[in-house]
């Protein structure tokens, strides 16, 4: 949301408007999920989500805009999940599980995560490619479900939710070295995936 926008939004939920709280839920839903995710793990993530929609909704008058509405909701969620930390054991996690299809070499793409040669193009306009794509969607959220859970955390809120590096580094506080990596290793995966996907035509 551009910053006007918060604020039509933000006068909307003062007024007590069910449709911009449901909107706000509808918008920022996933991404508070991913970052519960990222620091309690499945478990506890619901409930501290739930904990942050409450935190919202008393400290909704204090919000003085100083950041976007999302990043506030994101770092309010950050904070439930690092309370609710304290008080469970973290589990471990397995952040470097092998893929079913290995990894793609890193030489196969460039700095910033696109491929340097894409891979087999599968997709034009007729009903088999649009077939085929939905079935590429699917794969590629089985692939993204079956991602270490940090890195999983971390790609959704870089590629999904736009957030810059140094936002994921503040709310999950990882060293900005740690969050690349985790980018670097999901995106490896996902790309083995839309490569296998590419030349054989299946997950």
């Amino acid at each position: 949301m551009a910053a006007t926008d918060d604020v039509l939004m933000l006068q909307r939920l003062l007024a007590g408007e069910q449709q911009a709280f449901r909107q706000l839920v509808s918008t920022y839903q996933g991404a508070m999920l991913a970052v519960a995710y990222a620091i309690v793990g499945n478990r506890h993530a619901d409930e501290v989500v739930q904990d942050a929609w409450l935190s919202v909704v008393r400290n909704l008058q204090g919000f003085e805009a100083r950041s976007s509405l999302k990043t506030w909701l994101l770092t309010i969620t950050a904070n439930a999940a690092k309370t609710r930390l304290k008080h469970t054991r973290r589990e471990v996690l397995l952040d470097d599980l092998p893929s079913p299809h290995g990894t793609v070499d890193d030489g196969r793409f460039a700095s910033d995560g696109h491929w340097l040669l894409a891979p087999y193009a599968w997709h034009d306009d007729t009903p088999q490619a649009l077939l085929t794509e939905e079935e590429l969607r699917e794969c590629l959220e089985h692939t993204l479900l079956s991602l270490p859970l940090l890195q999983r955390s971390v790609l959704i809120l870089r590629e999904r939710q736009g957030l810059e590096l140094q936002q994921i580094c503040n709310l999950l506080d990882l060293s900005l070295s740690n969050v690349r990596v985790l980018v670097h290793r999901a995106r490896l995966k996902v790309f083995a995936t839309v490569e296998h996907f590419g030349e054989t035509g299946e997950c």
